[in-house]
């Protein structure tokens, strides 16, 4: 068990990693279906912590689910529950065709202060195909409320420090100023470009991540930049 506790005047916001977890019971010899979610649960200040739970909760809704609507699931041993009552009802009508179902969240706090707290969801589903899909989430809350922060309100002005970050951007992937973003061979929407869904503060800097898809093949896998604090301080408004 990991406890965290972040330290305000009067309240202590703490967090304490629980797992849960469920495998299905339809004998098999090898890769059986499983689910495994190991997340931080926000206590000691109820309304804030009630907010953070909720939205991490909803996330990985979305992010495990199997059908065309999200889970409805209430909390986590439920969502554990429908994930493997989804594969059990596909193995039953296509007992041939199903494949060993997974799915893996880990979550952990990358980065915390008095202003921030970000935590980051690792996962990895499969539910048959050629392969899964694995990827990186970032979520931002206010320490003291819980409410959350979205990428675009950590900037004093987002224009300003896309316009930059697609400068350096375009550095490490050594694409020239004047050609179209994706003249290597990327995914921008619109070809044109775009800060990522995902944006991380660490120990090392902001770090701009892109998941597989967002803005370049699976194959070509994810992209991402890291900004030293000292380097875009003037951008931020979470110093």
């Amino acid at each position: 068990m990991v406890l965290i506790s972040l330290t305000g005047c009067t309240k202590t916001l703490t967090f304490e990693n629980e797992v849960f977890e469920k495998e299905s019971k339809i004998p098999c010899k090898k890769d059986c279906p499983k689910i495994t979610i190991e997340v931080p649960v926000a206590k000691n200040i109820p309304v804030a912590a009630d907010s953070i739970n909720k939205k991490i909760l909803g996330v990985l809704k979305e992010i495990v689910y199997f059908g065309e609507k999200p889970s409805d699931a209430k909390d986590y041993n439920s969502l554990v529950d429908s994930f493997i009552a989804s594969y059990e009802e596909m193995h039953k009508k296509f007992p041939g065709e199903t494949f060993a179902w997974e799915a893996k969240v880990k979550g952990n706090i990358e980065y915390q202060s008095d202003q921030i707290v970000n935590i980051k969801l690792d996962h990895y589903t499969f539910t048959g195909g050629a392969h899964g899909y694995q990827g990186f989430r970032s979520l931002l809350f206010n320490p003291e409320t819980g409410k959350t922060i979205f990428c675009d309100e950590i900037f004093k002005n987002e224009k300003e420090f896309k316009a930059f970050a697609e400068k350096e951007f375009r550095k490490k992937y050594k694409i020239s100023d004047n050609a179209n973003i994706n003249s290597t061979g990327l995914m921008f929407e619109n070809d044109k470009f775009q800060l990522p869904q995902n944006i991380f503060y660490t120990t090392e800097g902001l770090l701009l991540y892109y998941n597989s898809y967002e803005a370049a093949s699976y194959a070509d896998g994810p992209k991402e930049i890291l900004f030293p604090y000292e380097q875009i301080n003037k951008y931020l408004k979470f110093k």
